[in-house]
Parts: C-alpha cells; sequence; structure tokens
C-alpha cells in the first residue's frame, strides 16, 4: 500500500527523519514507535502529503480520496460551533462531494457510526462542548464513514480513559478485518503487542521494521534511546531533490 524509498523529511534546517525505506503491506496492521521526537508524525505527514521530502521518495498505492489521517489533537481547532453529525458526515465528503445530496443511506451510515462509537444522544451536541475523548470517537465515526483504504492514526489514545482505548482499539481491528492498511503512531509498549502485529521503531532514522515481537526487543530499545540522547538539532540537512509520488503504484 505504502513505499518509502530514502525518505529524509526536514524541518528549519535540521532533519526529523533520515533515509527511511519499508513498506506497508496491503491490508497490514503497523504501529510506529519510537521516543519523543522521533519523527512519528513527521512520517504520516508525509505519507498523507502533509509535508514534502527533503529528499526520498514516498509512493501511495491509492488515490487521496481514499487515504484517511487522523492528527493530533493538538492539531485541532474545536471552537467552530460545528455539531456531532455534521463533523462525522465530512467523513462522506469524497463519495457525495460538495454539491451531493445526504440521501437515506448516507444519514443512516452517520447514525450507524455514532451508535458504533457509544455517542448516541450526542448528535446535535457542539463539539467544543465535548470531553476529549467523546471528541476521539466523533473522529473515529468520520473516519468509518469515510470508507478509507489506507487510515493514518497519531496518537489516537493519548490521555483516553480504558473504555474508550478499548472501544477505539476494537473499531481498529475490524478495519484490520476488513482488509484496510492501518498505521497508527503510538507510545505504549504493551498495547503494541498486544494488538499491533506490525511494528516501526524510529530515531530520527530507522531502527527496527517487521514482527512486533522482533522489533520490541531489548537491544532495538536500547539504540533507540541511544540514538534519542544523540540528537543534534542543530545537525545540517541532507541535501537531496525533492520528491514525492501519491499516484497509485
Amino acid at each position: 500500500m505504502v513505499n518509502i524509498d530514502n525518505l529524509t523529511v526536514s524541518y528549519r534546517g535540521h532533519p526529523a527523519l533520515h533515509h527511511i525505506s519499508g513498506s506497508f503491506a496491503r491490508g497490514s496492521l503497523t504501529a510506529v514507535i519510537g521516543p519523543n521526537g522521533s519523527g512519528k508524525s513527521t512520517l504520516l505527514k508525509a505519507i498523507v502529503g502533509l509535508l514534502r521530502a527533503s529528499g526520498g521518495r514516498v509512493t501511495v498505492a491509492t488515490e487521496r480520496p481514499r487515504i484517511a489521517y487522523f492528527p493530533q489533537q493538538t492539531d485541532l481547532d474545536r471552537s467552530f460551533p460545528m455539531l456531532v453529525r455534521d463533523c462525522v458526515l465530512l467523513g462522506c465528503w469524497s463519495a457525495v462531494g460538495a454539491w451531493g445530496g445526504i440521501h437515506a443511506g448516507v444519514r443512516a451510515k452517520v447514525d450507524a457510526a455514532i451508535r458504533t462509537v457509544g455517542l448516541e444522544g450526542f448528535e446535535r451536541r457542539t463539539i467544543g462542548s465535548l470531553s476529549s475523548g467523546q471528541f476521539q470517537r466523533v473522529l473515529f465515526a468520520r473516519l468509518m464513514v469515510q470508507d478509507a483504504e489506507l487510515i493514518l492514526l497519531d496518537e489516537p489514545f493519548t490521555a483516553m480513559d480504558t473504555r474508550t482505548t478499548e472501544t477505539l482499539l476494537d473499531i481498529v481491528a475490524q478495519w484490520h478485518q476488513q482488509g484496510r492498511t492501518v498505521v497508527a503512531v503510538l507510545h505504549d509498549d504493551e498495547q503494541v503487542r498486544q494488538h499491533f502485529p506490525n511494528t516501526v521503531m524510529l530515531a530520527r532514522e530507522l531502527v527496527a521494521w517487521g514482527p512486533t515481537s522482533e522489533v520490541l526487543k531489548p537491544t532495538h530499545l536500547q539504540r533507540a534511546r541511544a540514538l534519542a540522547e544523540a540528537w543534534d538539532d542543530q545537525a545540517e540537512i541532507c541535501h537531496t531533490d525533492e520528491v514525492r509520488d501519491n499516484t497509485p503504484a
């Protein structure tokens, strides 16, 4: 689904990711882990096209409307007085468009997603009135109606209570069973071990990529910590051509 070839991404004159290569197989379920500042969110933003590469290439084998991106809550403005149902309806944009009608089938799909995430009765609440956990559920419902092939989740369970996390993990498992490709940035190693069969470990460079049982070995964890301790934020960028290919492979 996604192929990454020698990818480097830089911020303000220094690299956030160095020469990363690997691939996410179609239908795979993968966690992305690493120390704070290791480039996890940067990797997702490069895949979705929000950041351009300083070097290397990202190839995505699906069209842009079939990619769903779940950003960190800190990247979202909840002050706009949008209703829960309208926020979930945004997931239908790629299918309905600006001038398409919201027919009974679309409304039924939205209502089913809201029920699945446990927010039935919240349809006419504004998103700004919700707790963090409730808002996370709204965003997951929006992803459910989007019907994407590739789903990118950036810290989807941060600061969530156990019940909300279990509900959302169940939804992720359903996406995996449906054959969708899911990539999630996570911080909880035990959560990764229990729910994600594949893992990418980053420390601005690639530490390990493969089955979770192989990646979460003490040697890899120690190397990631050592690389994080040695980071130099004044390091020069790698001077390579910017290349990004988001067309189907």
